[in-house]
């Protein structure tokens, strides 16, 4: 349906763009997030708003605790993370179910099917059915804005926090949003007291039990009749219930097909379900993910299929869809060959030094997220374990107290520095407390750099930009009962080396911190750097170098005719050379060369 306005009034946004100016629009003043993908740019946008506040907390569980508070004060609150930060924040979310809100709460669950930047592959959704919450479910840019609207109205009228949940497609797909001015407060900001609803003893958290019950009843009825969950009639031989991208598949794969789009993931309307399901010959649940749609659809007696027919396991299209449901091999387009490029880490990383000293050394390496997380794989190879935020350090703790004696000097536990604030400041201080004796090795880069370059409490930055107190990492880890804190530049490979092996078979806690910033932030490729060559009469050709994994480094085997020129080398099947355009002069790779043929480049 065409929308009658004025060009300056519609733009063409991703879903996270557009999730920031919903939020813009319904009056919403204050939002906290922790950066991940794909959830990150909502507030990234939503901080170029004049007249809101915006924030990145610690942690995601902090973020959410921020929004409560400021819904508390009467003033409408978005936190916003992806699927993994709800389990994160599950606490706060759980119990403010319970007490509801004052101004309008809204929690972004990004979700990342295919698990593109993410350690599992979870459907939300989950959680809008164990803490009773609502949760909207755009399946476009323009639905995403309008129902973060929407969300912010239901939250206030139902006295609830209410889900918004996305998944990689929506949140970084673009489409025409129609903008519109900003609503006013729906009342003046102001906390007012009252026990029985904000304090969750017992004796109150039994009678808001109660109240939620019968506001999930009521959002039934909202459910029904709701213009969001909505039947398109078309031929009547098929019937797909769907939502989410998942509908924009359908509709491109079946346009002739009669569809029930659901708009709000919980709670369902089972009246709309029975009527569609009698008004078709066959009924299809389509879905990314577990099959929640589909449970309640066959909950209610309607013989359906689902999860037989659609993949369970990473993202739909319109040809999985298609061929799914009709059992006909749909054609696929054949793009041209790509040349295979394995994830890395960026020339000049101050992470490489580090982890090629920890592959000498031989030690379990328990890992975290981060772009750290790429040493796993080859030629580096030197992390063991990455299970979620924070989780290196007390499953370092976790593998010395089972190997006992055996495992002294045997395992290190390797974090990033808004890994560390987030959730890993606890497993240090386990460790201190419970007299461990792991090493911890804090890889501070100044910055959030797997999520694109955000600030943490450590960079000395806002979300803004402005100049704020620096956490003091060092003095955070004596405070909490360290006495062996280190610092060291990972680009110098042998002192690094050597304080590792020193501290690693310490028989007491320690934590080493290499510092140094990461190679795209613009101030550190703004300095003067060498660039280095592999001067050729040198080279042996030993892929010493070649070992650092470094992306500026290649061996390339000799011609016929280079190997003929080579004289003296005449055994030497190839030689190391360094691309000038990505060396970043870290000086990582010319100590790894017993040849002395790695030297900087004369200008």
């Amino acid at each position: 349906m065409s929308v009658l306005v004025k060009k300056e009034e519609i733009r063409l946004l991703s879903g996270n763009e557009a999730i920031a100016r919903g939020a813009f629009e319904a009056g919403v003043k204050v939002a906290s997030a922790y950066p991940g993908t794909p959830s990150t740019e909502i507030l990234e946008n939503f901080v170029r708003f004049e007249g809101v506040y915006a924030e990145w907390a610690p942690n995601e569980k902090v973020a959410v605790e921020v929004a409560i508070g400021a819904s508390m004060g009467g003033v409408r609150a978005l936190a916003a993370m992806k699927h993994v930060g709800v389990n994160v924040a599950a606490d706060p979310i759980f119990t403010v179910s319970y007490t509801g809100v004052r101004g309008g709460l809204v929690i972004v669950t990004a979700d990342d099917p295919e698990l593109h930047s993410s350690q599992n592959e979870q459907d939300n959704r989950h959680y809008a059915v164990a803490a009773k919450i609502p949760m909207l479910e755009p399946s476009d840019s323009f639905e995403a804005k309008e129902f973060t609207r929407l969300a912010f109205g239901l939250s206030e009228k139902y006295d609830t926090p209410v889900f918004l949940r996305t998944t990689t497609r929506i949140s970084h797909a673009k489409g025409v949003v129609r903008l519109e001015e900003p609503a006013g407060p729906a009342f003046p900001p102001g906390f007012t007291p009252d026990p029985a609803k904000w304090v969750m003893l017992p004796v109150n958290a039994k009678r808001r039990h109660a109240v939620v019950e019968e506001r999930t009843k009521a959002l039934r009825e909202f459910a029904e009749t709701w213009d969001g969950n909505r039947i398109e009639w078309g031929d009547r031989s098929l019937g797909i219930v769907t939502s989410g991208v998942s509908y924009q598949y359908v509709k491109e794969a079946f346009p002739e097909a009669s569809v029930l789009k659901i708009g709000l993931a919980w709670p369902l309307p089972e009246r709309l379900f029975r009527e569609f399901a009698a008004g078709v010959s066959r009924v299809v649940v389509v879905e990314e993910l577990d099959p929640h749609l589909e449970m309640h659809v066959k909950a209610l007696g309607i013989p359906a299929q689902g999860k037989e027919l659609i993949p369970i396991v990473g993202e739909l299209d319109p040809r999985i869809v298609r061929q799914a449901i009709t059992g006909e091999a749909v054609p696929v387009r054949t793009p041209e060959p790509v040349p295979p490029r394995p994830p890395n880490l960026c020339p000049g990383c101050p992470h490489r030094g580090l982890f090629f000293a920890l592959k000498k050394l031989k030690v379990t390496v328990t890992g975290d997220i981060g772009c750290y997380t790429l040493a796993t794989l080859p030629p580096l190879g030197a992390m063991d374990s990455c299970i979620c935020m924070g989780a290196s350090i007390g499953n370092a703790h976790g593998m010395e107290k089972a190997l006992g004696p055996d495992g002294a000097g045997k395992v290190v536990a390797v974090i990033g520095d808004s890994t560390f604030l987030h959730s890993g400041v606890t497993g240090l201080m386990n460790v201190v407390y419970n007299r461990g004796i792991s090493t911890v090795i804090l890889l501070d880069n100044d910055i959030t750099a797997m999520t694109g370059a955000q600030e943490n409490p450590a960079t000395g930055k806002t979300l803004n930009g402005e100049p704020t107190r620096r956490t003091d990492l060092p003095a955070l880890c004596r405070a909490l009962g360290v006495e062996h804190v280190y610092t060291v530049n990972p680009h110098d490979m042998k002192r690094t080396e050597a304080l590792l092996r020193r501290e690693v078979a310490r028989p007491e806690p320690s934590v080493i911190i290499t510092k140094a910033p990461c190679a795209l932030l613009p101030e550190h490729r703004r300095r003067k750097r060498p660039v280095y060559e592999v001067i050729a009469d040198l080279c042996t050709g030993c892929k010493a170098c070649s070992r650092l994994g470094c992306p500026a480094i290649e061996w390339l085997p000799f011609t016929p005719e280079e190997a003929v020129a080579a004289g003296k080398k005449a055994k030497q099947k190839g030689m190391a050379r360094i691309s000038p355009l990505l060396c970043d002069g870290c000086n990582q790779c010319p100590p790894l060369c017993k040849f002395q043929a790695i030297l900087e480049k004369k200008s």
